[in-house]
């Protein structure tokens, strides 16, 4: 069964024309491309945060099947992660880029951001997809989270998931002000918060990815195969994208650095060669990657899902594995 016929079967009349059925899934595919757009520009305000909202996607893809979730729970999931930072386009500037570590004052303020990328969903025909990893990911089970302080079992599913996840990709993720951790050290740190910041089953679940090496090809990354490029001046805050070619430019978005794109023609593109000159505000400007955006969609939508033997309905509360 097509995961968007799936997501939507208890709206759909059995005896839908096959034309209309058509045109709906269509419609939902354009919606979700349309959501995971204004994520990926919102992201794109910080700039140590390339490849975010793809690497944490996938890092709840294969936590959600090392946990034996169904894979139509396991889609709800990763469309979550990809907009677990929406209500992040309402933090700002200030907060969202400063080069040091956040006061009292402005972590209060970041952690405004579930609950206004929950309210910026509210309403969306596709908010149940995504609603409880966007409210709940910075829940913990020991209720020292936010924003609403939820304790073990009442945390959703989708939450704990990308709570793991997120946190994972911010610690071996480099800030103006630290470098990354390598993601044997990011483990160790997960480990020792198993029970209390993140969920113990799903945690141990993420350990095992990581002691396989399962994680190594997503951390450091914005694409499968295309790691981050370094700034000579900020760091990795250079995302490359599948279609670019040796030759074409890209920027860094924090000091406008250009960058040439170098490498074989043909490969995904992997090293870039500064140019020695600054972007224009024109070529600084925050832009979806649209063709990664529609390999994801397309990858959900055209996969075989179907109900598993236990599969919660989709608007139903999931039970912790």
């Amino acid at each position: 069964m097509n995961l968007f016929r799936l997501f939507t079967r208890d709206r759909a009349a059995p005896t839908e024309p096959v034309g209309q059925a058509a045109g709906d899934l269509a419609a939902s595919s354009a919606l979700l491309e349309s959501l995971l757009g204004m994520a990926w520009v919102v992201e794109a305000r910080d700039p140590y945060t390339g490849g975010h909202l793809w690497r944490v996607s996938r890092y709840a893809a294969l936590l959600c099947e090392r946990a034996g979730t169904s894979r139509t729970v396991c889609a709800r999931v990763s469309i979550g992660a990809f907009l677990h930072d929406l209500g992040k386009v309402g933090i700002p500037d200030a907060v969202l880029r400063k080069p040091s570590a956040l006061d009292d004052d402005e972590r209060a303020v970041i952690q405004t951001h579930p609950e206004l990328g929950a309210r910026l969903l509210a309403g969306h025909p596709l908010a149940h997809w995504a609603a409880d990893a966007v409210r709940s990911h910075h829940e913990r089970p020991d209720g020292l989270g936010y924003p609403q302080g939820l304790r073990g079992d009442t945390i959703p599913h989708a939450a704990l998931v990308v709570g793991i996840c997120d946190a994972f990709d911010a610690m071996t993720s480099s800030r103006p002000y630290r470098s990354g951790m390598p993601v044997a050290q990011a483990l160790e740190r997960i480990e020792r918060e198993l029970g209390r910041q993140f969920d113990k089953t799903l945690g141990k679940h993420f350990l095992a990815l990581g002691a396989e090496g399962l994680l190594d090809h997503i951390a450091g990354h914005s694409d499968d195969g295309i790691p981050l490029q370094h700034c000579m001046q900020c760091g990795p805050t250079l995302v490359l994208r599948r279609e670019q070619q040796p030759g074409d430019l890209v920027y860094c978005r924090n000091c406008g650095g250009e960058y040439r794109v170098s490498g074989s023609p043909g490969n995904p593109p992997d090293a870039v060669e500064a140019t020695g000159r600054r972007g224009l505000p024109q070529d600084l400007a925050p832009a979806a990657d649209a063709l990664l955006i529609r390999r994801f969609v397309v990858d959900l939508a055209s996969a075989p899902w179907s109900d598993q033997p236990g599969d919660a309905p989709i608007d139903a509360p999931v039970a912790r594995r």
